[in-house]
């Protein structure tokens, strides 16, 4: 049995999380922690609100975390410094905090898995935007979240672009040289020449499209995630592919 702690757990996603680790055949829920947990429960289990000792306590092979991207560095520094695994659906990370990452999990032996997002069709949206980035280099992608949503553009907008540029081979000039924005940031964020541009909306979960366009024509890519069910598919499978593995996993494309 896998055992499984959740950090982050009276959030939505915590919550969904707890739920589904306790459909599990091969895991055990063992403990849930939240900054703003004291005396509340959730899914019947008690939430703490000090990370270190609860994970002192339960010992869990795999800490869960959805929780905030001003927060979670410290957690993984818990987490990680503790010899405990870590699944992070927490997004906001900067490459110098993802080379942190990397390095205390290969100092202390363990797994850290960070997924910009857990959604099955979002993977299979990035791999097919990098085939399509190699026909239709230009490209704007637009995001829809939540409007609690704390950072943007999202991790998975970043991560889609970073996959396109990468296809592309860095910068490709889009548009006119001598575009003026009437307003400031009118256009979006600039990545490598691409434009990404957030939607902070109530109704949303997590959506994005990707549009590409060329002589005469446009491609559209576009996944719509209608609720927090379908991110479960993923964080399972990172859950029981984390405990095998040592270091650094950045998407969930890694272990498929």
């Amino acid at each position: 049995m896998i055992k499984v702690l959740v950090n982050g757990a009276l959030g939505k996603m915590g919550r969904t999380v707890l739920a589904t680790v306790r459909q599990q055949d091969d895991m055990e829920l063992v403990g849930a922690v939240d900054v703003n947990g004291a005396g509340k429960t959730v899914e019947d289990v008690a939430v703490e609100v000090d990370l270190a000792a609860a994970l002192a306590a339960h010992k869990p092979d795999v800490v869960v975390d959805f929780t905030r991207p001003d927060v979670v560095m410290q957690s993984l520094k818990v987490i990680l410094n503790a010899g405990v695994n870590a699944v992070v659906g927490t997004t906001g990370f900067a490459q110098e905090d993802l080379a942190q990452v990397k390095k205390m999990a290969e100092q202390n032996q363990v797994g850290a898995m960070i997924a910009p997002n857990f959604a099955m069709g979002a993977v299979v949206m990035m791999k097919l935007a990098e085939e399509a980035a190699k026909y239709f280099p230009k490209v704007e992608i637009i995001e829809m979240h939540h409007d609690q949503k704390v950072d943007a553009p999202s991790g998975t907008a970043i991560l889609t672009a970073e996959k396109i540029a990468k296809v592309r081979g860095g910068f490709v000039q889009q548009g006119r040289d001598d575009e003026v924005e009437k307003w400031e940031h009118a256009r979006g964020a600039d990545y490598e020449g691409m434009k990404i541009h957030s939607v902070r909306l109530p109704g949303f979960v997590a959506s994005q499209t990707i549009i590409f366009g060329s002589m005469g024509e446009t491609l559209t890519i576009k996944n719509d995630p209608v609720s927090r069910e379908c991110y479960m598919p993923g964080v399972m499978r990172g859950i029981r592919a984390i405990v095998a593995r040592k270091g650094l996993v950045y998407g969930l494309d890694q272990i498929l």
